[in-house]
């Protein structure tokens, strides 16, 4: 049994989820895996995989704003960011020096590595992305992430190597500064999977995100959802303190927060879903292939270039919440293929295992 170290960033709950399927794989193969994280992203990995130990590991603040004035407010966050990092290496040094570890993955989490023990890091932004128009602007953060992610053995890309049928685009594709042998394309890994349910609803919205862009979209869609032409449609308001269910109307199902188990259903049972576009969810829609519309959410410069990529190919169709046409949307998000390759977590989580994880743990 070799005992595993896995930390992943707290920046909302799809570093901890996509990290799941490793973690279980890890418990089946018979290892002792330690998770080390703090707020929801911690308590999430605690309720799916409580056969884990768990400790709380601050990390950093978000480095993204509003798009028009993404650069300044990244340098404004760098001394922020710096002392929090710093103050990482220092936890984690202390981590390390009460437990021993034979591997160490850390997701998106600078410093948590050891120069002694095998030390992997999970990142499918190897360059952060600026707003259109700022493009000048890349290599600062792309300067930024390299000084730190070279110096892991190997960064683990969720996606695929082919330079065109991929889902990060210029975020893992296209590099300056990684050298090629430093990355390794794990595909996708999503923690949701396929089930044998029926397909009875016809839309499933996933409303979600920060205050006050959350509210605005809840509103627009419940004030729009009766112009469109659907037999069963199940909305979650992405309110964890909110537990009620409620008929809006014959057709409309409105819950204020779905669970992981719930949301897994209902996008399985759905043909459509309408939602955010971050990494996470679009992995997910891949494993399921499933079609969507996506609706960035404001100012999260890493949505808003994903929702333009998409369209730009004709995987999904992305339109801004401020611009958004219910019916003719879902018309548009029809028309479009969903993601043209299919994902299967488990078997990339398998390959990840055999060609990284597992020489690793052997030498």
């Amino acid at each position: 049994m070799k005992r595993i170290l896995v930390s992943p960033l707290s920046w909302g709950l799809g570093h901890a989820t996509r990290d799941l399927p490793i973690i279980r794989y890890l418990l089946e193969r018979g290892h002792h895996v330690t998770v080390a994280a703090e707020g929801r992203a911690l308590a999430l990995l605690k309720r799916e995989a409580p056969q884990c130990d768990f400790v709380e590991l601050k990390d950093y603040p978000p480095a993204y704003s509003s798009s028009r004035f993404y650069v300044p407010h990244f340098l404004a966050m760098a001394p922020a960011m710096l002392k929090a990092i710093a103050a990482e290496e220092e936890n984690v040094a202390q981590l390390l020096k009460d437990r021993r570890f034979d591997l160490i993955i850390s997701d998106n989490r600078f410093n948590v590595r050891s120069a002694d023990i095998p030390s992997f890091i999970i990142s499918h932004q190897v360059r952060f992305m600026t707003p259109p128009g700022l493009g000048v602007f890349e290599w600062i953060t792309e300067r930024f992430n390299y000084h730190y992610l070279r110096r892991f053995d190997r960064v683990i890309v969720p996606d695929t190597a082919d330079p065109v049928q991929n889902l990060s685009g210029r975020l893992s594709h296209d590099l300056r500064l990684m050298p090629p042998e430093k990355i390794h394309y794990a595909g996708v890994l999503s923690s949701v999977s396929r089930m044998s349910v029926p397909q009875d609803l016809d839309l499933f919205i996933s409303i979600s995100g920060p205050e006050p862009p959350r509210m605005q979209l809840e509103q627009l869609i419940l004030d729009h959802i009766g112009e469109v032409r659907a037999d069963r449609i199940v909305i979650t308001l992405g309110k964890p303190e909110v537990k009620e269910q409620r008929e809006l109307d014959a057709r409309t199902t409105v819950y204020g927060f779905l669970d992981r188990a719930g949301q897994q259903e209902m996008m399985n049972r759905a043909r459509m879903v309408v939602c955010r576009s971050g990494y996470t969810t679009v992995m997910e829609l891949a494993e399921l292939g499933k079609k969507a519309l996506f609706m960035p959410t404001p100012g999260q410069t890493e949505q808003e270039y994903l929702g333009r990529y998409y369209s730009e190919r004709g995987f999904f169709h992305t339109v801004s919440q401020y611009k958004l046409d219910l019916p003719r949307d879902l018309e548009k998000a029809e028309r479009m293929s969903g993601v043209p390759f299919a994902s299967h977590t488990r078997a990339n989580v398998e390959r990840l295992y055999e060609d990284l994880l597992g020489p690793a743990l052997k030498g």
